[in-house]
């Protein structure tokens, strides 16, 4: 009878886990629809655990903080677990993901479309030239009741410049200029839709990480809350020059990104039987980076005062002042 309840229950599991393959707590899982495992076991752990909230943290027990920036670069071996695999963009317009693991921008943009993470825009949509975007002021969110596939106006601001960037402007208007119906209502001749081309997980360059360093006297510990992340392209012309890089958007990590990221498998390349998720990888600090900005009274990155090998001096300089702050505390 156990025999038969265990067989059951295992059943039902696969086929509850199947259908929830692209869901928030799905993702790619070893299961067929026919019942097959592709494995020895079924991996559940990761698709289906529940998040670990963080430590809370009174404010009078916050007794030093300091607030960072830092780059994550995706050509640096360390960090292509969250790199690769590689999605694509058929001709058709299919986005084609891999079966087996997303990389973190087929995750990113998987939920940013179905509405489980809200983007917050790089900029102020009124003056370009104010470039906070990483105090998520500013987010990107559908009317009411309406969703990715009902709000129209959402679906286009996501897409461009979000998800994608516009092709260049058709040189001819959709019937020729001597016939009045390619005059618009406005007097302006009429074009053709511009083809959007895609960003895909193989056009992030970077990750950028806003992170608050803070020791707390209750706990007598030093640690680190990640608090937004931004995925990175190169800004191109329409020969495909790049001309500099920029953040695409910010995402809110505490509670948007770890709630998605918790159900996600990150590829571990030393046990095969112990993939962990990508909140666990940031959680484990499992990547490599270079802080490119600390606070201070200038509010500058350190590109704006120290350049090439100097700049990387100057970041591994303030990690070894979050360092030394910590040793001396337990100095006696």
């Amino acid at each position: 009878m156990k025999k038969v309840f265990f067989i059951l229950t295992s059943m039902l599991l696969s086929i509850g886990l199947y259908a929830q393959n692209e869901d928030i707590n799905g993702g790619p899982i070893n299961s067929r629809d026919n019942g097959i495992i592709d494995g020895v076991v079924l991996s559940t752990h990761t698709p289906t655990k529940r998040l670990i909230p963080y430590e809370h943290v009174r404010e009078a027990d916050l007794i030093w903080s300091k607030r960072v920036w830092r780059t994550i670069d995706l050509r640096e071996k360390m960090n292509h677990p969250i790199y690769f695999p590689h999605d694509q963009i058929t001709s058709d317009g299919a986005w084609v993901k891999n079966a087996t693991r997303w990389s973190l921008w087929t995750v990113i943009r998987h939920h940013l479309i179905t509405g489980d993470i809200t983007l917050y825009e790089p900029q102020n949509p009124v003056s370009f030239s104010v470039k906070d975007g990483d105090q998520f002021k500013y987010p990107l969110i559908p009317e009411p009741g309406k969703d990715y596939n009902t709000d129209e106006k959402f679906q286009k601001e996501l897409n461009t410049p979000y998800l994608g960037k516009l092709g260049p402007r058709p040189e001819t208007p959709l019937q020729n200029i001597y016939f009045e119906d390619s005059i618009g209502p406005d007097g302006q001749y009429v074009y053709p839709d511009r083809e959007i081309f895609w960003y895909t997980s193989e056009d992030i360059i970077e990750y950028r990480l806003k992170e608050d360093w803070f020791f707390d006297k209750e706990r007598s510990v030093l640690d680190v809350r990640i608090l937004g992340i931004a995925p990175v392209i190169y800004e191109k012309d329409d020969f495909g020059n790049i001309s500099d890089s920029k953040e695409l958007f910010w995402l809110y990590f505490p509670t948007d990104c770890r709630y998605v990221f918790n159900n996600y498998f990150v590829y571990n390349e030393k046990n095969g039987s112990r993939w962990m998720s990508f909140d666990d990888y940031f959680w484990k600090r499992r990547f490599t980076s270079f802080i490119h900005k600390e606070e201070n009274v200038f509010d500058r990155k350190i590109e704006k005062y120290r350049v090439g090998v100097d700049a990387l001096m100057e970041s591994k300089k303030i990690t070894e002042e979050i360092r030394n702050m910590e040793h001396d505390v337990w100095s006696f």
